[in-house]
C-alpha cells in the first residue's frame, strides 16, 4: 500500500539568537535551536502511527510542520501525493488540500473561543472552506457533528466554559472532522483529561476513525495510549527518530536502548512481578547536543562509534533503528 502521508528528510531550526545589537556588542554568533533532524516516515491511508518522546524531543514540531503552522527549514511534506508547502497559495487546489488535513490540540481549555458559542466555533471551518453556504443547512450539519462525539445538538448553543475537559475535547473533534478531513493530527488529546475520560475520548477516537477511514499522526508521551490506540509507533529522541516499527515489534522487542528505557518505566499494571526502572539521566541542550549519537550520555550500550558518529535510521530485526550497536548486531547475524 502506498504512503498516503510522506515525510522526507525533514528539518525545522528556530533562531533563538540574542537581540542584534547584543551580538554585535558582545561579538556572540547566531544561535539556532535544532528541534526536528532529518526526520523521514511514511503512514499508510487508514492507519495511526504514534510518536513517543520525553517533552522536548520534537514530537509536537513535527506535527505542526505537517500542518503548516511551521515552515520546515528543509525536506518534503507530502499529503497523498501533493507538497504541503503547495498550501500556501490561494488556489482552489491548495484550499483542497488544507481541508484534508486538521489538528486536535492538547488543551482543550485553551483551543477553543471562549467567546463563541459552540455551533459558531464547529460551523467556522465549514464557512471558512465554504463547504455550505445555506445557514439551515450549516446548522443540520453542526447537529449532525455534534451527535458524532456524543453531544447532542442544544450543546450548540453553549459556550465552552458549561462543558467539562472531555465534553471540550470532543467539541474539537467535532470542529476538526467539519471539513471532512482525511487525515487527523492530534497533539496529546487527552493529557489535560483525567484517566476515565481519557479512556471514553479515545474510544470516540477508535470509533470515528472506522466509520469515516481517517488516518491518524497521535502525539503522545504515555505509552499506555499509544498501546491502545496506534498501529505503528515511531520513538523520538532530541528531535531525531530513533526506532520506528509495528506497535507489537516496539513494544514485543524493543531494539533501541533508549525505548528500552522508555517501556522499563511503564508501571506494571498486569502485576507480573517485573520492576518498573525510571528513565535515567537527563536530556542534553539541544542547543548543544552531544556529538556522536544523541544518546550516548545516557546509554548502556555506548562504544567508541557513538561518541563521533551519528547513527542513521537503518532497517534491523523488522524495523528501523538508528544504533549503532544494533546495526552491529543486525549485520553479525
Amino acid at each position: 500500500m502506498s504512503a498516503f502521508v510522506k515525510l522526507e528528510h525533514v528539518s525545522k531550526a528556530f533562531d533563538v539568537s540574542p537581540p542584534w545589537l547584543n551580538r554585535v556588542l558582545e561579538r556572540k554568533p547566531r544561535v539556532f535551536l535544532h528541534a526536528v533532524s532529518d526526520v523521514s516516515f511514511e503512514i499508510r491511508r487508514g492507519e495511526t502511527l504514534a510518536l513517543v518522546g520525553e517533552s522536548g524531543c520534537g514530537k509536537s514540531t513535527v506535527a505542526r510542520l505537517i500542518v503548516g503552522l511551521y515552515k520546515a527549514t528543509s525536506g518534503r511534506i507530502t499529503i497523498d501525493g501533493q507538497d504541503m508547502r503547495s498550501a500556501d497559495d490561494t488556489s482552489e487546489a491548495a484550499r483542497a488540500l488544507r481541508r484534508r488535513v486538521q489538528m486536535i490540540f492538547q488543551d482543550p481549555y485553551a483551543s477553543l473561543n471562549p467567546r463563541w458559542r459552540v455551533a459558531d466555533i464547529i460551523a467556522e471551518p465549514i464557512r471558512t472552506h465554504r463547504l455550505i453556504t445555506d445557514r439551515a443547512a450549516i446548522e443540520r450539519r453542526v447537529a449532525e457533528l455534534l451527535g458524532c462525539v456524543k453531544l447532542t445538538a442544544k450543546d450548540g448553543e453553549k459556550y465552552p466554559h458549561q462543558f467539562s475537559g472531555g465534553q471540550r475535547q470532543r467539541i474539537s473533534i467535532a470542529r476538526a472532522l467539519a471539513s471532512n478531513p482525511e487525515f487527523l493530527i492530534c497533539d496529546e488529546p487527552t493529557s489535560a483529561l483525567d484517566v476515565s475520560v481519557q479512556a471514553q475520548v479515545l474510544n470516540l477516537m477508535r470509533d470515528l476513525q472506522r466509520e469515516m477511514g481517517l488516518t491518524y499522526l497521535f502525539i503522545s508521551h504515555n505509552l499506555q495510549v499509544v498501546h491502545h490506540v496506534s498501529d505503528r509507533i515511531g520513538v523520538m529522541y532530541l528531535g531525531r527518530l530513533v526506532e520506528i516499527g509495528d506497535k507489537r515489534q516496539v513494544f514485543g522487542a524493543p531494539e533501541h536502548p533508549y525505548t528500552r528505557m522508555l517501556l522499563d518505566a511503564i508501571p506494571d499494571l498486569k502485576m507480573t512481578g517485573k520492576a518498573r526502572t525510571p528513565v535515567a539521566g537527563e536530556v542534553p541542550n539541544p542547543l548543544d547536543p552531544p556529538p556522536g549519537c544523541a544518546f550516548n550520555p545516557r546509554c548502556p550500550r555506548v562504544f567508541e562509534p557513538c561518541t563521533r558518529e551519528r547513527p542513521e535510521l537503518l532497517p534491523a530485526h523488522g524495523r528501523e533503528v538508528a544504533c549503532h550497536a544494533v546495526t552491529r548486531m543486525a549485520r553479525a547475524g
